[in-house]
């Protein structure tokens, strides 16, 4: 994004992760999503005169793994504090979370975009329960479900070291990756299981004091954050060369307008009146306790990329596609055991596997059968027309491709003196289409070639075709 008037943008992300615990964070109320409204509560959740929560083990070991595989230092002493403000979906009117003494501190996430590579620190991880969900409907008003409170989250705050859209994307897409590799959580942006808030303030290029910044809340799509940091930057800017002051404030990023829109003034730690929470004993740790969950944690994305890179000879650009989702990494690995031809069972995954795939991953096809698809293309046997019919059929019924080649002898054709038999007739009725692609039309070549494949039924090596094609009308042949 260019830079208006030398204006440079400052940008920090509080990124909000559910962890996927089987109960809330404070009772054995489920965690499971899409439950019918206010049937996940209980007087713990909805903080009910009289009750203790009782901290679920799970969210610290699940936090210590966010922290270890961002580079941050661990606790020993950790505690959590009440947060209390006065909002519809918050029943108690406090919000168990973590003040001073955060579980995990002075990290860091390496980003890579096309003008640098970086790292953007991170400043704390902390533990704290969600709020509930307020449902706006035209018929009863605005109604409270308050099945979220209490499901646990990791707030993970970085510092402000980010400056486009751009790095913010790949930070966001490089913490997601980290996160699902840990299997902490599902990530899944539209059920808010991993959802950020956007500290953004402007300043001149070359200064070193910080604008006042405004805060973005709540916004669950990658697409959305950038939206709203290029309108927020451009808001900034025209605000302060009229003459006026930016003012520190929570606003609503708008998804169809593109806006962002004040709802109220910046709250500050003051104003929260945190205190420890009186009902919750301090969070002890032991360098043996945070050795254990380190040993826990399998390869993570960096680590893997690499390998990609060095032992299949992946690019960059191809290493991160598939490494985007956990599962689908872990079927490739699989894949490439039964194949020398990496690039090519690479290129069936990003170019097939992942269209038949939405949010979650799924190939019917198993590893052997993909592998052989594979190889069948990377020894010229098949040609891409025919690999790109048996993926299909494959995707329907997992059947051996190299079987199905023998008995229905879908075997390319490489014999060149077939194929210029196959020209030498296709040209003797394309007279028109051979003089307008001599005047400069290609696609009239295009032509040629496509009915010179349909007269082999799609088998035909290409490469020899185009070959033989071009000599004869040239002469050369």
């Amino acid at each position: 994004m260019k830079l208006i008037n030398d204006y440079e943008m400052v940008i920090g992300l509080e990124v909000h992760v559910e962890l996927k615990t089987e109960t809330k964070i404070f009772c054995s109320c489920s965690t499971s999503y899409g439950a019918e409204p206010n049937t996940h509560t209980c007087p713990v959740c909805m903080g009910l005169p009289g009750v203790l929560p009782v901290l679920n083990g799970k969210v610290v070991e699940y936090a210590v793994k966010a922290g270890l595989a961002t580079n941050c230092r661990i606790a020993h002493y950790s505690k959590e504090d009440r947060k209390n403000y006065f909002y519809p979906d918050l029943p108690k009117a406090y919000q168990i979370s973590q003040y001073d003494l955060p579980l995990c501190s002075n990290g860091y996430v390496t980003i890579e975009t096309p003008e640098c590579s970086k790292n953007i620190g991170i400043t704390r991880i902390h533990i704290e329960e969600d709020a509930g969900k307020l449902v706006h409907d035209n018929t009863h008003g605005t109604m409270i479900d308050c099945n979220r409170c209490g499901v646990p989250l990791i707030e993970i705050v970085s510092e402000p070291d980010i400056r486009s859209p751009e790095e913010a994307y790949a930070y966001l897409e490089k913490l997601r990756a980290i996160i699902l590799y840990t299997g902490i959580s599902d990530c899944k942006n539209n059920e808010g299981s991993f959802r950020c808030d956007v500290n953004l303030s402007i300043r001149k290029k070359g200064e070193t004091e910080f604008g006042t910044r405004t805060e973005m809340k709540n916004i669950n799509s990658f697409r959305y954050v950038v939206q709203a940091i290029e309108y927020e930057y451009k808001r900034q800017v025209e605000l302060i060369e009229s003459g006026g002051k930016v003012v520190q404030e929570t606003r609503r990023f708008d998804q169809e307008s593109g806006k962002t829109f004040a709802m109220r003034s910046k709250e500050n730690a003051n104003d929260y009146r945190y205190f420890p929470d009186p009902d919750l004993p301090p969070i002890e740790l032991t360098d043996e306790d945070i050795e254990e969950i380190k040993n826990q944690i399998g390869e993570l994305p960096d680590t893997k990329k690499k390998k990609f890179m060095e032992s299949f000879g992946l690019s960059a650009y191809d290493s991160d596609t598939l490494l985007y989702n956990p599962d689908m990494a872990r079927y490739f690995e699989k894949v490439v055991q039964y194949t020398p031809y990496y690039k090519i069972a690479a290129n069936i995954f990003i170019t097939d596997i992942m269209r038949m795939n939405k949010d979650e991953f799924f190939c019917p096809i198993t590893a052997e059968n993909l592998a052989k698809l594979a190889t069948l293309f990377g020894e010229q046997v098949i040609n891409s027309s025919t690999l790109k019919k048996l993926f299909k059929r494959m995707w329907q019924e997992d059947i051996d491709p190299l079987e199905t080649v023998e008995k229905e002898g879908l075997a390319q054709i490489n014999d060149r003196t077939v194929l210029s038999e196959v020209v030498d007739e296709v040209l003797k009725k394309s007279e028109k289409l051979v003089k307008d692609y001599k005047d400069g039309k290609e696609k009239a070549f295009e032509a040629i070639i496509g009915t010179a494949m349909g007269k082999t039924g799609g088998k035909a090596n290409p490469v020899i075709l185009t070959e033989i094609l071009n000599n004869k009308i040239k002469g050369e042949e």
